[in-house]
């Protein structure tokens, strides 16, 4: 699974890039060339004192201390026709040398806790979206999630695929809001979707449970708003049957992909999930048989809904067939294009989930 994943950048955690480390070296090098190639009216070689700030972000305080030292020797001794600095000047040099030093220690020392702190963090995120697998029983998976806050994992959106005694079953699903602040309800949909694979034989239960749980959350005060709610697509492909059916929540439909030609997935959308309804209102359930080779794309409103700088709305339906052949997969493909297409991205979450479904022995129903 592809997930947006910013890596910091320097002087956030991430190491100096090359140029970095080399430019105080090469820096000392061009001025002590320039100032032995002038007349000995013009002093360039003041302008050493400020190597050892530079090497500060780029080396540790060995490092940095080495540079230092270097600029005092060549400052401090005339022969060496850098400069004539004395008395004053001299401590003022090695003033900022030291300083440069304790900036280096404690750069390094924050890097540390930055990586063991991103560490635990993306452990933690991962334990609540982990990768989806490639198979699933007999249903191939390919997945992409982006998150819209910037340096995280996983956000208002979610997604997962499960197989039990019931057959193969699949969530795709949007929480009010995105970003950290979502990312306890997220967990609470996905436990209670992991719990209903095992347990409900009917795949409305399944949505029944989800709206409980969200509800029972909103009620006991786990979430921030009280009026949070989700919307979700459920999918299961039964064992023995070549056929998917379908529950939707006030979600986005599931697109069918049956060579080039995409339809969108006819089924009666329930009320979103947290309304508390449960079994009073359980949502319509849709079996539509499939062929060799059909796939379904499901997705979030990040996507349909990303527009580009004349206000145009993604036609992911449209793009679909174009992008099914690309050889990277059709799952890195709509999100290039979509990249391409919103000039650097979507500022939503974004979930993007394709199953394969491996055709069967037995026929379900046909087709009217």
């Amino acid at each position: 699974m592809r997930r947006r994943r910013e890596e910091p950048g320097w002087l956030q955690g991430a190491p100096p890039p090359r140029w970095a480390r080399f430019a105080p070296a090469v820096a000392m090098a061009a001025l002590c060339l320039a100032q032995w190639s002038t007349p000995r009216t013009v002093e360039l070689g003041y302008f050493l004192a400020a190597l050892p700030a530079v090497a500060a972000f780029a080396y540790g305080a060995a490092g940095t201390a080495v540079f230092a030292a270097l600029v005092l020797l060549l400052l401090g001794v005339p022969e060496l026709g850098m400069g004539h600095a004395r008395g004053t000047d001299l401590a003022t040099v090695a003033t900022v040398g030291l300083l440069s030093v304790v900036i280096a220690l404690v750069r390094r020392r924050r890097d540390a806790q930055l990586v063991s702190v991103r560490t635990v963090a993306e452990a933690a995120q991962l334990a609540v979206l982990p990768p989806v697998p490639e198979r699933v029983g007999a249903v191939r998976c390919a997945g992409l999630y982006r998150a819209a806050q910037r340096g995280t994992l996983v956000g208002g959106d979610l997604f997962d695929v499960r197989a039990g005694p019931f057959g193969v079953r699949a969530l795709v699903g949007d929480v009010q809001g995105h970003g950290l602040a979502a990312v306890g309800t997220v967990a609470s949909l996905l436990g209670a979707f992991r719990e209903a694979v095992l347990d409900d034989p009917e795949l409305a239960a399944v949505a029944a449970r989800l709206d409980r749980r969200l509800a029972a959350d909103a009620a006991a005060g786990f979430v921030a708003h009280p009026e949070l709610f989700a919307t979700a697509v459920l999918l299961e492909f039964p064992p023995g049957l070549d056929l998917v059916r379908v529950v939707s929540c006030g979600h986005p439909p599931v697109l069918l992909l049956r060579g080039f030609a995409v339809a969108e997935v006819t089924v009666e959308p329930g009320p979103p999930l947290g309304l508390g309804l449960g079994w009073a209102a359980l949502p319509a359930m849709a079996e539509l048989p499939l062929l060799p080779g059909d796939r379904l794309l499901a997705h979030t409103d990040g996507v349909t809904e990303a527009r580009d700088r004349g206000g145009n709305f993604y036609p992911l339906a449209v793009r679909v067939p174009v992008l099914a052949g690309d050889p990277a997969g059709l799952v890195p493909a709509v999100w290039r294009d979509l990249a391409a297409f919103t000039g650097g991205g979507p500022r939503d979450d974004v979930a993007l989930l394709l199953l394969s479904p491996e055709q069967r022995l037995t026929r379900g129903p046909s087709a009217p």
